[in-house]
């Protein structure tokens, strides 16, 4: 498997660009984006990143701390905190990376801290 902190920096630098090429080359062509445990996923890396740039942030300052806390096989799961000027949010997010260092499944669970 790929070491999933590089593909958490891949997806980091994505995040602050929001350049397509930058957000599609994270995902294989058939990938999975749950953007929460239930939801119907993004299927595909063009509607990944369609689905991205929907809901892409506002821009300003933000910042994403995490650490990998499992690792099986082709799957990791990455505990993180994202900070923004007026909340702090608490990430855990479940990736299926191929043998590419590409993601072929993402999950992401996510709940804003308490002021």
């Amino acid at each position: 498997m790929t070491d999933p902190a590089t593909w958490v920096d891949a997806y980091v630098r994505a995040w602050h660009t929001n350049e397509p090429a930058d957000i599609g080359a994270l995902f294989t062509d058939d990938a999975a984006y749950f953007t929460e445990p239930y939801a119907r996923p993004w299927r595909g890396r063009d509607a990944i990143v369609r689905g991205w740039l929907e809901r892409e942030d506002e821009g300003g300052p933000s910042a994403f701390e995490y650490e990998p806390v499992a690792v099986e096989g082709e799957t990791a799961v990455v505990k993180g905190v994202t900070t923004y000027p007026d909340r702090v949010l608490s990430n855990l997010w479940v990736l299926r990376l191929d043998g590419d260092g590409r993601c072929a499944e993402f999950t992401e669970y996510w709940m804003e801290q308490p002021a």
